[in-house]
């Protein structure tokens, strides 16, 4: 990954391809890399939509190759959603491919004059550009059986569905699975509305006669991976709980926990949950001929993903994950899988971000637009968001939008972009990083749920505020170097528990890159990313007020444990304050 493909949408004559080394940009990889074009290229106060923005895909530092786990997918750019700095996260081929193939980030740039779609077809030979207006408003499904009817089935795509043409601030890009199906998202923050802004719909990545990369020192590379998938293999979370329920596992672990939001917010427990857990979920999957363990791309030992089928034994969508599940389940009292599913489909297939649908139509639901628990009025509503009527265009801008235009008090969101599925009263280290996090309300940045509830790493009482504020800071450093690697975050349990893991993932960098990286040039590294992305937010306008939870999170008690987000605002300010 030695170069950098630039495609300048808004050259004069057509859109222009370029080729650059990686110049300062060198050492950089995944969020690392994209954080760093956004902050250093675009303009921290244009419009996300503009030709001054600009959008980055960037496989991490160990893509490409034969680590296990590295096969994550970065996408930067300046949010429509939260008008601050965003990294959207991936698994899927994608990465792996474009890795090999030789580039560290694609960076789309300018806007074209026209309304015409554009397909990027990259391979060994190099990338080029065409007109392809028969792409327009197809669903992902329907543009990748396009692609794979032009180019086989041995290459990957990353693509937009109808709601990133139409920009809606919501809106996804897909990467395509094992199976070639456009199953994985970089959900968050509207990504794929910026990509619809360049006019792209499609990027095809051939590595047909590409090998993996190579490190400097194979043997101790080989060595360490052992090591590194010996540990993850061992631990009690990615050798079993996630294999065997996927990332749904979680529900009914959250659930007794009571920081399972329900009800758009309004309570910590769910009492329909056993009904959507991961181990319903599961048997469900396996009575009906899909799978209940899989791996989202190849290189993935800890196959927490599965196959979806209907009553049928038809495909239906990809295992739907915990974030999914509550967000159209639990947030919106919604109890069937089958409609879950079908929700997380239409998700997949119109380009949509599961976290911010679920939480838009749970907004709604407290609106009157439909009651909660109507499932069959929450597919509508997204169907009504894949036309693009007046009403899908105001929920498909997420839900800070759907709660100002019907006049909605509780709307659960930070930064624009809403909270996913922990309840930041009872799981106040989690509300921390929501609050503070460059990305808006974000599980990923920070994922105190650890040490919170899951006791791993550690053990901080999550129903108060002693603590929070240091397991937040180490968590969102680590969480920044981990999404530079293009490692899957779910190793991070396994490392926070085994030091020999942790020292693995050190031992593999450094024998790739032949490096002499110690436990300090990591927590460097997060500091460096988030330093960058902090820079960016304050040059765009962002002050202390908006690392901060809604009002109503300290105010209004969760049941059943009677509390309410504690920790102090100026604690909140001291997160960054290395």
């Amino acid at each position: 990954m030695d170069k950098i493909l630039r495609i300048d949408m808004g050259a004069e004559g057509g859109p222009r391809i370029t080729e650059s080394p990686l110049g300062g940009y060198a050492g950089m990889g995944g969020r690392g890399m994209t954080s760093a074009i956004i902050s250093k290229e675009v303009p921290p106060t244009c419009h996300p939509l503009s030709a001054e923005n600009k959008l980055v895909i960037a496989p991490g530092l160990l893509s490409g190759t034969t680590g296990a786990m590295s096969g994550r997918l970065s996408v930067g750019c300046k949010s429509p959603l939260t008008g601050g700095i965003k990294e959207a996260n991936s698994g899927g081929q994608p990465s792996q491919v474009l890795a090999r193939l030789g580039y560290a980030a694609i960076v789309l740039e300018g806007k074209p004059p026209t309304d015409d779609l554009y397909k990027v077809v990259i391979n060994r030979d190099g990338a080029t550009i065409s007109v392809d207006n028969d792409l327009k408003m197809l669903p992902n499904y329907d543009a990748v059986a396009k692609i794979k009817g032009e180019y086989g089935d041995k290459v990957a795509c990353i693509s937009i569905g109808p709601a990133g043409e139409m920009k809606m601030s919501t809106a996804s890009i897909a990467c395509t699975d094992m199976e070639m199906r456009p199953t994985r998202h970089a959900g968050r923050g509207g990504v794929g509305a910026v990509m619809g802004s360049k006019g792209v719909k499609v990027i095809v990545l051939d590595d047909a006669g590409k090998t993996m990369r190579s490190p400097k020192d194979p043997e101790k590379f080989k060595e360490a991976n052992k090591r590194f998938v010996e540990g993850l293999r061992n631990h009690p979370v990615t050798g079993q709980g996630l294999p065997a329920y996927g990332t749904n596992v979680l529900t009914n672990i959250v659930n007794e926990a009571g920081g399972y939001p329900t009800y758009n917010f309004k309570q910590g427990r769910y009492d329909e949950a056993h009904l959507i857990s991961g181990e319903t979920q599961a048997e469900t999957e396996k009575a009906r001929g899909g799978l209940a363990t899989h791996g989202c791309h190849r290189g993935c030992v800890i196959r927490c993903s599965g196959i979806y089928h209907d009553k049928d034994g038809h495909f239906l969508t990809k295992q739907p994950e915990y974030e999914t599940v509550w967000a159209h389940g639990g947030n919106c009292g919604i109890c069937d899988l089958d409609a879950i599913a079908t929700l997380d489909f239409l998700d997949d297939n119109y380009g949509l971000d599961t976290i911010e649908m679920g939480a838009t139509i749970g907004v709604a639901m407290e609106a009157g637009l439909l009651k909660f628990g109507d499932a069959e009025g929450a597919i509508n509503l997204l169907h009504e968001v894949g036309k693009g009527t007046p009403l899908g265009r105001i929920l498909g801008n997420g839900a800070a939008v759907t709660g100002k235009v019907f006049g909605v008090e509780r709307v659960p969101v930070v930064k624009g972009q809403a909270l996913p599925a922990y309840d930041p009263r009872a799981v106040q280290g989690v509300g921390v990083t929501y609050a503070t996090s460059p990305m808006g309300a974000d599980h990923t940045a920070g994922y105190a749920v650890t040490a919170n509830i899951l006791k791993v790493g550690g053990e901080v009482d999550p129903l108060k505020p002693q603590g929070q504020i240091e397991l937040s800071r180490d968590l969102q450093i680590a969480t920044a170097a981990v999404d530079a690697t293009g490692m899957c975050l779910f190793i991070a349990f396994a490392l926070l528990d085994q030091p020999e893991t942790f020292q693995a993932l050190l031992d593999m960098i450094n024998a790739f890159y032949g490096l002499d990286l110690a436990a300090d040039g990591v927590t460097d590294l997060g500091k460096k990313i988030l330093s960058m992305e902090r820079d960016f937010n304050a040059r765009a306008g962002f002050t202390a007020h908006q690392d901060r939870l809604p009002r109503f999170f300290t105010q209004e008690r969760l049941a059943p444990h009677n509390v309410t987000f504690a920790v102090k605002d100026e604690e909140l300010d001291q997160v960054f304050n290395w």
